[in-house]
């Protein structure tokens, strides 16, 4: 015969839910202590000077804009609704948005490689051990920090077709001086140049990079013989992709919206060969008093910015390495 049994005494216990109550109980839900209870708002009520300031710099001006974008308002009276009629204006009937975006695109597709290869190429220097590193460091970061005005009336002289220190150099060596100011081929050239000037930014964020790489893979590629370029290849560039991304989703949002130096130096010309798109929405709002137009103009460049920026997003994980995701996937 078999032994019953044991039994086990549940004085003591909590009782047992039915089966009645276990089918009406919520599947999945989980019932929050009162501490974690606690915790959530004392966290919303950190976050809440973030939130209003959000919401009355951010969220409501750009609704209010969304919303003038379909008006024809001057600034004065009340917005006239006209439905899409700014946006047909824009694409069919505006020759200014056309020169406008093509210069703007023509900088960016000149000065965004240029800043990534030359950002990244100078950290690479920066980041070996040398005596009085720190002082270079602080010294190409300083730009960074200048203000854009004072900076753009500086290589305004530096320009300069006949004072400038660069046709002044160029002359001592039998070059004729280039019109950077005055000629439509070479503004946008002369704003690459002041602009890549100030890389210390992008200088610091890939040094923070580079020092996050394990030594470990740069010692075993030494152990298999790679050179340098191949090291590059290898290592640094896959191990520093994430970054690099950054840089350039940052770069490209920051320079479709470039507008100081066009505005100090050269007022968008020679015959509007630096009249960059937030040029022409600053004109048309605040000169042509436009102010329906120009937040379509702007939600126009919006559009620009979100399409060209999620294209390079979707297609990153085709270059971009992840070390977390490689070490999830063994």
């Amino acid at each position: 015969m078999t032994a019953a049994p044991p039994q086990v005494s549940t004085a003591g216990l909590p009782p047992q839910p039915t089966a009645a109550a276990q089918a009406r109980r919520p599947s999945g839900v989980r019932k929050t202590s009162p501490h974690a209870r606690r915790e959530a708002r004392a966290g919303f009520l950190w976050i809440q000077p973030w939130l209003i300031g959000f919401l009355l710099f951010s969220a409501i001006p750009i609704g209010v804009a969304i919303y003038l974008s379909f008006t024809d308002w001057s600034g004065g009276g009340a917005p006239v609704w006209i439905g899409f009629d700014n946006y047909t204006k824009i694409f069919t009937d505006d020759p200014l948005f056309w020169q406008s975006l093509k210069v703007t695109f023509i900088f960016v597709a000149l000065y965004l490689p240029l800043s990534l290869i030359l950002g990244l190429g100078i950290a690479m220097l920066m980041n070996q051990k040398f005596v009085g590193m720190g002082v270079f460091r602080t010294i190409y970061y300083l730009p960074s920090v200048l203000s854009g005005v004072a900076v753009t009336v500086l290589w305004g002289f530096v320009f300069h077709r006949d004072f400038g220190v660069i046709n002044g150099v160029l002359n001592l060596v039998g070059i004729p001086g280039i019109p950077w100011l005055t000629s439509q081929t070479w503004v946008i050239p002369a704003i690459v140049i002041m602009q890549l000037w100030a890389v210390g930014s992008s200088i610091i964020i890939y040094l923070g990079g580079l020092q996050g790489i394990p030594t470990e893979l740069y010692e075993a590629a030494g152990l298999d013989g790679a050179g340098w370029w191949r090291t590059f290849r290898a290592v640094t560039l896959p191990m520093m992709s994430p970054v690099i991304l950054l840089q350039l989703i940052l770069g490209l949002i920051g320079t479709f919206q470039i507008f100081t130096q066009a505005f100090v130096m050269t007022k968008g010309g020679p015959d509007y060969g630096s009249y960059f798109f937030s040029l022409y929405i600053y004109d048309t709002a605040f000169k042509d008093l436009r102010l329906g137009y120009a937040c379509a103009l702007s939600m126009v460049l919006f559009a620009i910015i979100l399409i060209i920026t999620a294209i390079f997003y979707g297609t990153s994980s085709r270059w971009v390495f992840y070390a977390a995701d490689r070490g999830k996937n063994r």
